[in-house]
């Protein structure tokens, strides 16, 4: 029997409240448990008591072999109790494939604007160069 910690959901609609539970990774989420561990409130202000659980019953399943989800790793390693390896998904941070496309345009929109402007000071720098000279002649 393969045992999780994991989040249960309660609440009403639109208003949810999470306990934080041992049960088998077969049954359903809100469904039959083998323990409450504690709770979490996701409305709560972040510097309130959101996540409330019992460290000594948590240290207990994790040696029993429990694994814990991804979310309550987290509760746990802001805990200090087990250790989170980071996660690094670096294709999450690049724009779509539009929005890609439209920064390729700006920046060639840009390098064109800098050609021509490089131009247009190149251009009378010869003229102003040619009567600096006579003047100075």
């Amino acid at each position: 029997m393969s045992l999780r910690i994991r989040l249960a959901r309660g609440g009403s609609k639109k208003r949810p409240h999470y306990s934080i539970v041992v049960a088998d990774a077969r049954a359903p989420r809100d469904g039959r448990f083998i323990e409450k561990l504690g709770t979490y409130d996701p409305l709560l202000p972040k510097d309130a008591r959101r996540v409330t659980f019992d460290r000594a019953r948590v240290e207990h399943w994790l040696s029993k072999g429990a694994l814990a989800t991804d979310r309550v790793m987290r509760f746990l390693d802001a805990e200090g109790i087990v250790k989170r390896a980071p996660r690094s998904n670096p294709v999450k941070a690049q724009p779509g494939k539009k929005a890609q496309e439209r920064l390729a345009e700006r920046q060639q929109a840009a390098e064109e604007a800098a050609a021509k402007a490089a131009e247009a000071e190149a251009a009378p720098a010869p003229a102003e160069a040619a009567t600096g000279d006579a003047a100075g002649a």
